[in-house]
């Protein structure tokens, strides 16, 4: 993989580049600051940027504005948001668009040095990740008790096809069924998880998280 780092920290950024360097992969860049992030991205077109959450000069949401810009001006590049700890509203900002391409984990990860490595290429090949503990309070954000139960096998099935990353139609494909049929088995698996239409976040990335967490 080609990638790029974003982090104030250069300590971080040195430590990421030997480690990226020793499992065969190049880093084409590395910034402190999300406007040469943004530079660098579109000097090099990376497979993958990775990006601190905060970031000068204010320290706030610089790294994710900047995710959200790349996201927008470069759709074929993935992101992989690192942040100290779980920042739910900035994690929900990123969930709100498309999640093909796209991770969010805690920094205490990458000294999980396999597992890492397996989330940069996941997001390079266009899966979403997301680190269990944000996933954990997002959920808690959205309900209690754990519905799975309740769905039908049919839905059950359509909601794995879901967390696989297919499409509607791909799984009306799939299952031989009619789309008409995939969808309103889609709008009963949101309504038995108690995923409200109004909450903010995309209702088929909760379903699919939901599902992972279970």
């Amino acid at each position: 993989m080609r990638l790029i780092l974003a982090d104030d920290s250069v300590l971080l950024r040195e430590g990421l580049i030997r480690l990226l360097d020793d499992a065969g992969h190049e880093v084409v860049a590395a910034v402190g600051d999300a406007r040469a992030l943004l530079d660098a991205v579109e000097r090099h077109h990376p497979d993958v940027a990775v990006v601190d959450v905060r970031m000068p000069p204010t320290h706030t949401n610089e790294g994710v504005r900047a995710a959200l810009e790349i996201r927008e001006r470069w759709p074929g590049v993935g992101v992989l948001v690192l942040s100290q700890y779980v920042e739910k509203t900035y994690a929900a900002t990123l969930l709100a668009g498309t999640t093909e391409g796209l991770g969010y984990l805690l920094k205490d990860r990458v000294s999980e040095v396999a597992d890492f490595l397996s989330s940069l290429e996941r997001v390079c090949a266009g899966g979403t990740v997301f680190d269990p503990e944000v996933v954990r309070q997002l959920l808690a954000r959205t309900t209690h008790a754990d519905p799975l139960s309740r769905l039908s096998g049919r839905e059950s099935e359509v909601l794995r096809h879901l967390a696989q990353g297919f499409a509607n139609a791909a799984i009306a494909e799939r299952l031989h069924v009619s789309l008409s049929t995939v969808e309103k088995h889609v709008n009963a698996i949101m309504d038995k998880l108690g995923l409200p239409r109004d909450s903010g976040y995309s209702r088929r990335v909760l379903a699919v998280l939901r599902y992972l967490d279970g």
